[in-house]
């Protein structure tokens, strides 16, 4: 897929009714300690707050809910359904941020690497084959592209080619091959039955992506990714030629340039502004890689699960970017999280991560031009039919609230509006 192709592309901020579960929400704080409610008489200011988000829920239907928690005074303001299980989309991205924080640390990198077997020869010949390792960065490109896609945050593949001229290389006499192998060879999500996913995705998944996952006639993202480098080697006066398909790197290969992704929190505010789908599931592969010894989706959706287990909730995980519409979860267990990991370094970290309401990414069109927009942070949520967010509120009356909303039936277009009515209402409080 070229460039130009690809960055008109634009990337959907992701995924019936569920049941009720009980709500989880009333035992724990931020730090661990227990906070029991308080079943105080409402104050004037919980009434307005009440039947405002009533009447903004009224045109939602019945198969909608939220939850509004004030971090400040430690009590539930707000609850409406918040126990029913419905489709996060793109909210269980916030489930993906936690998990990968916890497992990786927020100044985790991904290394991507070039790698030779053979030797470096007269006249600046390698007499062999040099290997681009992919290690599941999702930034690794050229710089017009990571300019343009991620803010100027990624992986120059040029710095690579930089590396190999400085290690006097002039000819490369075998093929520069792309390796994968960290991850399943599946280009899509389940959503999908793991077949290619462009509208959502923007791209192929795969260890080893170039430029958003492009790729190319039939070449794999891998494939594709060691053509590149290939050229640009050459563009670098280093004869060099790809190999079409893709391989694993042999163990007595050794290394030759190396090139980092940035830190995971920088990834983080790179897939939650935008809601990235392509990067949510790379991370989810990674988190599977790297601790259950299978670069899947599942198995980081089991990675997933049991971390957002320690916090005593238990939403049905079955992918990292809330594609699939089997995922379920309620309000009460997505506000609860915001709630638990609330002044935690996991929490500074998540909440940096999110676009700001009414300003900027897949929120920008909530509440804007009202006097809350950029006084709130949140995750959409928006499959057909499906239009969530979540988040934190910094209020009016100098608080901090916790908020999840979820409406399901009414259209994007008519859910929007409504999703407006809400924040104006808690940020308001």
């Amino acid at each position: 897929m070229a460039v130009g192709g690809l960055l008109a592309l634009v990337l959907a901020g992701c995924g019936g009714g569920g049941r009720p579960r009980p709500d989880v929400f009333a035992t724990q704080d931020a730090t661990g300690g227990t906070h029991p409610h308080h079943q105080q008489r409402p104050s004037p200011a919980m009434r307005r707050l009440a039947a405002a988000l009533q009447s903004a829920f009224g045109p939602a239907g019945r198969q909608s809910g939220a939850l509004v928690y004030d971090l400040t005074d430690h009590q539930q303001l707000f609850a409406l359904r918040a126990g029913m299980r419905l489709p996060p989309a793109s909210v269980e991205k916030l489930y993906t941020t936690v998990a990968a924080l916890k497992q990786f640390g927020s100044g985790a990198s991904f290394h991507t690497t070039v790698q030779g077997v053979g030797h470096l020869g007269a006249k600046g010949v390698w007499h062999g084959s040099l290997y681009l390792r992919g290690d599941g960065d999702p930034t690794l490109g050229d710089g017009v592209f990571i300019k343009a896609w991620d803010l100027g945050n990624g992986a120059n593949v040029a710095d690579l080619v930089a590396q190999l001229g400085a290690a006097g290389i002039r000819r490369v006499t075998g093929q520069v091959i792309g390796d994968a192998s960290l991850f399943d060879a599946a280009p899509g999500g389940p959503a999908t039955n793991y077949a290619p996913d462009l509208p959502d995705f923007g791209g192929q998944l795969s260890a080893l992506t170039y430029d958003h996952g492009a790729a190319m006639n039939r070449l794999s993202p891998g494939a594709f990714a060691a053509r590149q480098l290939a050229l640009l080697m050459r563009a670098a006066h280093i004869q060099a030629t790809a190999a079409p398909t893709t391989s694993k790197t042999p163990d007595r290969a050794h290394l030759l340039a190396t090139v980092a992704s940035p830190p995971l929190s920088v990834l983080l505010k790179l897939m939650n502004v935008p809601s990235d789908d392509l990067f949510a599931e790379t991370l989810t592969k990674q988190m599977g890689a790297r601790f259950e010894g299978r670069g899947t989706i599942a198995a980081g959706a089991d990675l997933i699960r049991q971390v957002i287990d320690t916090y005593g909730l238990r939403p049905t995980i079955l992918d990292g970017s809330g594609l699939d519409r089997s995922d379920r979860s309620s309000p009460s267990e997505v506000a609860a999280l915001l709630r638990l990991i609330w002044g935690t370094g996991t929490g500074r970290v998540l909440e940096s991560s999110l676009p700001l309401v009414g300003v900027n990414g897949t929120t920008r069109r909530i509440a804007a031009g009202t006097p809350s927009a950029g006084q709130c942070v949140g995750k959409t949520g928006t499959l057909n039919t499906v239009t969530n967010l979540a988040g934190y509120c910094h209020s009016r009356g100098r608080r901090t609230l916790a908020f999840a909303l979820f409406i399901e039936g009414p259209t994007n277009t008519v859910a929007i509006p409504l999703l407006s009515r809400m924040i104006e209402a808690i940020q308001t409080y």
